[in-house]
């Protein structure tokens, strides 16, 4: 891992542990085990730090989740199988310190406009995956339903943080219950 990738991922843990609020460079450097001059070198501002830390959390979670998505494909699923396969990944996803530093990144870009482009992007990236996915499993119209069945999952993915439990209605079955009711 060479030095800007280490600092991004030390900024990464730094605000899954203590927001962006608690970012602070002294945290970054003890974090990344590089010196302050690194950092500036690297990184002249806090949003550039922002911006290129969400895409990276972006870029690998797409590779992990794209990673999944093809292995699966091999495997012939139906629409049920598939959402099946999506609640089992959920509920084995660790609700760790990553997972909060994307929030707080997402939240963060609804503060700071120069982040919402880089925001932008990483749900672009979720919504391109969603759609693969969904024409791969023959879905009419997987373009319209991208953006509802992402949201669906992070907000299940937020409750589950926020509260520590599974929500009442699974996964999969919610995404059956959006799909279906979107071939209506």
């Amino acid at each position: 891992m060479n030095t800007r990738e280490a600092i991004l991922r030390a900024a990464l843990h730094v605000i899954g542990e203590q927001g962006v609020a608690g970012l602070t460079n002294r945290r970054i450097v003890a974090e990344a085990g590089v010196s302050l001059g690194s950092l500036t070198y690297h990184f002249p501002s806090q949003t550039e730090l922002l911006r290129e830390a969400l895409l990276l959390f972006v870029e690998d979670e797409t590779g992990r989740l794209a990673g999944l998505a093809e292995a699966q494909r091999a495997e012939d699923l139906s629409l049920a199988d598939a959402a099946a396969t999506v609640e089992r990944v959920l509920e084995a996803m660790p609700m760790s310190i990553d997972e909060i530093a994307s929030l707080e990144l997402y939240l963060q870009a609804g503060r700071d406009p120069e982040l919402r482009d880089a925001a932008g992007r990483c749900f672009a990236a979720y919504d391109e995956l969603t759609v693969t996915i969904l024409r791969a499993l023959g879905v009419p119209g997987p373009e319209r339903l991208a953006g509802p069945v992402v949201a669906l999952i992070a907000g299940l993915q937020l409750r589950r943080l926020a509260t520590g439990a599974p929500p009442a209605t699974p996964a999969g079955d919610a995404l059956l219950m959006l799909i279906g009711g979107a071939q209506r």
